[in-house]
């Protein structure tokens, strides 16, 4: 599989930024920007290229047969965004039942344009006590990688601050769609 997904990412004329240090087989990885159903199959096999097994989130609508098997093969989590359901407490679990566990989150939330991040990526990795790994997708350049590593502070406004402007280098597929943009 990592070879089939390197071929296909030279095929489509991208390249493998930044790796991420083995160290890490317990995080959050960001997934921004996020503005585009291409994100998915490119992330993905950047991801296998790169020998990381992660989980993902994902609505639940994404589930459904004949797609959803794909979504669960891949390491999909469905979520109903419909619900409050207490997802935070819910991940948080998840890191406290593995010794290893990369969890890509879509901060945005959604493929559309929204004001603001949504903070559960962040709460998430507050509570597992786990690094956040700013993982990206840059259109312009046509590299997928992995940038800083960063540990959470508690101060929210501060972090969501630094985190982001990492992100403002990054072109998204679809530039007015990003929060990062506006």
């Amino acid at each position: 599989m990592k070879w089939i997904c390197s071929l296909y990412l030279k095929l489509i004329g991208w390249k493998i930024g930044n790796q991420l240090d083995p160290k890490y087989k317990r995080c959050v990885l960001v997934a921004a920007p996020h503005t585009s159903n291409w994100d998915y199959p490119i992330a993905l096999a950047t991801l296998y290229a790169c020998g990381i097994k992660v989980r993902f989130l994902a609505k639940k609508s994404l589930f459904q047969f004949p797609l959803g098997m794909l979504m669960r093969a891949t390491g999909g989590i469905a979520v109903d965004r419909s619900k409050h359901n207490n997802l935070v407490d819910s991940m948080i679990d998840m890191f406290k039942q593995h010794e290893e566990l990369i969890l890509m989150i879509p901060v945005e939330g959604t493929r559309s344009y929204v004001k603001e991040w949504k903070s559960g990526f962040y709460h998430t990795a507050m509570g597992a006590n786990v690094p956040i790994v700013l993982g990206y997708l840059d259109y312009g350049k046509k590299v997928a990688g992995f940038g800083d590593v960063f540990f959470p502070t508690g101060n929210y406004e501060k972090d969501l601050k630094e985190m982001q402007d990492f992100y403002r280098k990054v072109q998204a597929k679809y530039p007015e769609k990003s929060s990062l943009n506006q």
